[in-house]
């Protein structure tokens, strides 16, 4: 067998031919494929080269738009910039020519200033001149006068002062009477407007009260069980009552007296209700006052709150309206002194509203005026001063707390509000029937009145009519003149105002009277 023929050489012939065909195939392949990347490769270069280029031609554009739009912005600033120069190139021209005028006028200012200047002291000059030239005439004048007249010159002088004095104070007082005339008419007539259109819109009702009460009695026989076995039941009533119970002095009735109008309240319920129940023992008298004065607690705060809600206020310190209570039970000059703080406070309120002010505290301040007369009598001082004091304690406003105080001038007055709860005050006390006056109290103070008028000089008498509220002054005609009759007049009112209290209102007349008499014979 040829080796040609062997299968084995044949199959590594076959082996080495494929890896050769194989090894050329994977060259060629190769070289097709490295072909094929360069000629890729070279297309993005190209693509690369292009995009480049167009990047750099739009970032060149770019840079050459933002390069033209900042030179027209430079520009149109720089225009500004120039404008601005320009403008005030041509202020500052102006203002420069100004200030050359301006200079100019001072100049001139100064050139006449100067003249005048010169011209004022030839002036002074020749003032001075006359003056020494007048001085010695006035002294020639002086010494020919005092040879005529016999005086010196002192004594002329005082006798010219005299003169000019008395033409002066002549002057002054007409013209002081003029004008008090006037403020007066105006002063009047808008008070009286005021005043007329609060008394118009409030009318209250006035009631007298006494320091006693008195209980009818249906059967006289009564007495006896009052006053018990031997007074037992008389004195256990007045021991838990503290009054005094009086069984003789009237027929048919028990009077009950007492200075305190709450223990004298409590003292008529229980002895009412004893009365009515019939069965009087001091153990019965001891519960049933015990129950009552339990109940005027009560009764006492519900008045103090009805009289808040009447005035229409916001409600109060829980002690003011207990001590407003207790001026139910309270009265000056038979005057109900809770019914006059009422009155008062809607006075005041109706008068601070015609007049601008707050209506609300100038009620709140009149209903509290007299809140001092509810306060025990073991605290010393003036009602409106203990008042003041209590109202400081419970955190009233300083304005009400002067209000309460001043209200019968023992401290000074602060404010409007004051001098308005002064008159709301007056005009409750001194309005008819409001108030009642012992007979004992009105002749002195009726003396008292023509004491004062008869204190001044050139008074020959005085008379007090019209109840106190007048007073008539009779002058001497020589010794007061008309003048001095108005003036004596101001003068006893004032004096009657620092040193007397009254309600309402004194008027005081001067009459001068001269009478010439002769007999016919």
């Amino acid at each position: 067998m040829s080796l040609l023929e062997n299968p084995f050489v044949i199959g590594i012939s076959c082996f080495v031919l494929g890896s050769v065909a194989g090894y050329w195939l994977l060259r060629w392949k190769e070289r097709n494929l490295r072909a094929a990347l360069a000629v890729k490769e070279q297309s993005i270069l190209e693509d690369a080269r292009r995009q480049a280029e167009s990047l750099l031609r739009e970032a060149r554009l770019k840079a050459n738009e933002d390069m033209l739009k900042l030179r027209q912005d430079l520009e149109r600033s720089l225009a500004g910039q120039h404008d601005e120069i320009t403008e005030a190139e041509k202020r500052l021209v102006e203002r420069e020519t100004l200030i050359n005028l301006q200079l100019k006028n001072l100049v001139d200012e100064e050139s006449s200033l100067h003249r005048q200047q010169q011209e004022c002291q030839q002036r002074a000059e020749a003032f001075q001149k006359q003056q020494k030239e007048l001085d010695e005439l006035l002294t020639q004048r002086r010494s020919e006068l005092e040879t005529i007249g016999h005086l010196t010159e002192a004594e002329a002088r005082q006798v010219l002062l005299k003169e000019v004095e008395a033409e002066a104070l002549q002057d002054a007082t007409q013209l002081t009477r003029r004008i008090l005339e006037d403020t007066r008419l105006r002063a009047e007539d808008k008070a009286r407007q005021i005043l007329s259109l609060a008394i118009q819109r409030y009318a209250g009702n006035h009631t007298f009260e006494t320091t006693t009460a008195t209980l009818d009695l249906p059967d006289g026989e009564l007495k006896g069980r009052i006053i018990g076995r031997e007074g037992r039941n008389i004195r256990a009533f007045e021991a838990a009552t503290g009054v005094t119970v009086l069984i003789d002095d009237t027929p048919n009735a028990v009077v009950l007296s007492a200075f305190d109008p709450v223990r004298r309240e409590i003292a008529r319920e229980s002895m009412q209700r004893l009365l009515n129940d019939g069965r009087i023992h001091p153990t019965r008298i001891e519960e049933v006052v015990a129950k009552v004065s339990a109940e005027m607690d009560e009764h006492i705060v519900r008045a103090g709150e009805e009289a808040v809600l009447q005035v229409g206020l916001s409600p109060l310190h829980p002690e003011i309206v207990k001590m407003l209570g207790r001026l139910r039970f309270r009265q000056s000059f038979s005057q109900n002194v809770l019914e006059h703080s009422l009155e008062v406070a809607h006075l005041a309120g109706m008068m601070a509203a015609e007049l601008g002010l707050d209506a609300t505290v100038a009620k709140r301040a009149g209903l509290l005026h007299d809140i001092g007369k509810a306060v025990n009598h073991e605290v010393e001082g003036a009602h409106a001063a203990v008042g003041a004091d209590l109202l400081r304690r419970c955190g009233e406003s300083e304005e009400i707390i002067n209000a309460v105080a001043a209200h019968h001038d023992e401290t000074p007055r602060n404010g409007p509000l004051t001098v308005l709860i002064c008159a709301a005050d007056t005009i409750s006390a001194s309005r008819p029937g409001a108030r009642s006056e012992t007979m004992t109290t009105y002749i002195k103070r009726v003396e008292d009145l023509e004491k004062v008028g008869m204190s001044f000089p050139g008074v020959e008498k005085c008379y007090a009519v019209q109840a106190g509220r007048e007073l008539r002054v009779l002058v001497q005609p020589e010794e007061v003149n008309d003048e001095q009759a108005f003036m004596l007049a101001r003068n006893i009112c004032r004096k009657i105002e620092e040193q007397l209290q009254y309600p309402g209102q004194i008027r005081v007349t001067v009459l001068r009277e001269t009478r010439c008499v002769e007999f016919a014979k």
